[in-house]
């Protein structure tokens, strides 16, 4: 079994697989080194992202989702992802349906399950991006520049995050970036990897 078991983990290696699925916290989530051990209070996480030079990112997760699941061990698994969200957001998870207390922006304390319903999260994993420049901070809603409602494949998940960074989402729909992107890269004889 333990030949078996070395034969898979090579295998898997070679292929560009990851080798052991992602670990899994004490809440049932997926965890990453690199997230933020915050104090769980939104307008000082995005001041302290802001301090950094770095915009917010809230990753919201629930146990046992398989979406959850792939977003870290497919999307967190590319290098390129990981430098770029180390290097321009402050990243905070949250739990869909956890108890743990969080101060929004507007002030009200409520538990992460009260928040995420308030914010209006739907789907696993939801990623929302405040970014540390946001003119009204006075509510999540006003603070929000842009929001993954769902699993996005790598590709789509890094221009989201470039998206924001290059503050393309003032002047123009992520749609219409996304189309410039291609063209871009159609320009250059580039083919992206979009799935």
């Amino acid at each position: 079994m333990r030949v078996l078991a070395l034969c898979l983990g090579i295998l898997a290696y070679v292929a560009g697989l990851p080798v052991a699925a992602a670990e899994l916290g004490d809440d049932g989530l997926h965890k990453q080194p690199w997230f933020t051990d915050s104090f769980l209070e939104m307008a000082d996480d995005l001041a302290e992202a802001g301090a950094e030079g770095k915009d917010l990112l809230i990753l919201i997760e629930q146990q046992g989702c398989p979406y959850c699941r792939e977003l870290h061990e497919v999307n967190f698994a590319r290098q390129q992802i990981v430098d770029y969200l180390q290097e321009n957001f402050m990243v905070v998870q949250l739990n869909m349906f956890g108890a743990r207390e969080v101060v929004d922006f507007d002030g009200e304390a409520l538990e992460e399950r009260d928040l995420t319903v308030k914010w209006g999260v739907n789907f696993t994993p939801t990623v929302v991006i405040f970014p540390s420049d946001a003119s009204d901070t006075s509510s999540a809603r006003a603070a929000e520049a842009f929001r993954m409602p769902g699993y996005f494949k790598p590709f789509h998940f890094l221009k989201s995050l470039e998206y924001v960074t290059s503050d393309a989402y003032q002047s123009q729909v992520f749609q219409r970036y996304l189309q410039d992107v291609f063209q871009q890269m159609e320009e250059k004889g580039e083919t992206p990897d979009v799935w």
